[in-house]
């Protein structure tokens, strides 16, 4: 699956909201550094059962199963040495289309993940749930607007330079403390910053759907409760 299509994924979601529809939690396609190769594995192993599964009902003879083992070997070699989908620079998640934007940035963060400590994988988490849940969120939002080009210059321009003064850090130096915090603690609490404001936005974000959902229980309370006739 590309950028595109989770753009594409996170429209049709915003439009079932808009039309009052069932919406089925957007699935982001798996990243790669993150039981990539398991999920490979686990691919090739089972499209081998499929195909021997087929080749058993059809009851081929013993060519037919030199042709099935040919077939799981090609298999094989097509899922495992497939290339990979790179992983989007700052440059091009800050020129990106809006949708794409936070599923981007996902991606990035997640590649960086083997590069920085333990202590910061907790927050990590909280700013993948952060930008799955933007991802349905600025699938309405005008490209142009203030709150675009702020989430944009957060995630692509804001957390690669703080991850990247990081990174340059000599990792011997990473657990000493300056200024009364490590470089490790440092980095957990900006990233904590950054988690913070993305909740912000997100909360922006949400404030007219709340506030629809008021005016709407309100109408229904007026209308089915207060002006109903008296009982009796």
């Amino acid at each position: 699956m590309t950028d595109v299509d989770d753009a594409v994924a996170v429209a049709q979601i915003a439009r079932e909201r808009r039309r009052g529809g069932a919406v089925v939690p957007l699935q982001r396609r798996p990243r790669r550094g993150r039981g990539g190769r398991r999920k490979r594995a686990a691919a090739v192993v089972i499209g081998a059962g499929v195909i021997v599964t087929v080749a058993t009902l059809m009851g081929l003879g013993a060519f037919g199963m030199v042709a099935v083992a040919a077939l799981i070997v090609a298999l094989t070699l097509l899922v495992l040495f497939a290339p990979a989908t790179p992983v989007p620079t700052p440059e091009r998640i800050v020129k990106s289309e809006l949708k794409a934007v936070p599923a981007q940035a996902a991606r990035w963060l997640d590649a960086r993940r083997a590069a920085l400590p333990a202590p910061a994988h907790e927050v990590l988490h909280q700013l993948d749930v952060r930008l799955d849940t933007l991802g349905v969120q600025v699938a309405t939002l005008d490209e142009d607007s203030p709150m675009a080009a702020e989430l944009r210059r957060l995630v692509g321009e804001q957390l690669p330079s703080f991850v990247a003064d990081y990174t340059r850090v000599p990792p011997a130096m990473r657990n000493s403390p300056r200024n009364g915090m490590t470089p490790d603690q440092q980095l957990v609490e900006g990233l904590g910053v950054i988690e913070r404001e993305l909740a912000e936005i997100s909360a922006r974000l949400a404030q007219g759907d709340l506030d629809a959902l008021e005016t709407k229980r309100r109408y229904l309370q007026v209308k089915y409760e207060e002006g109903a006739p008296p009982a009796g």
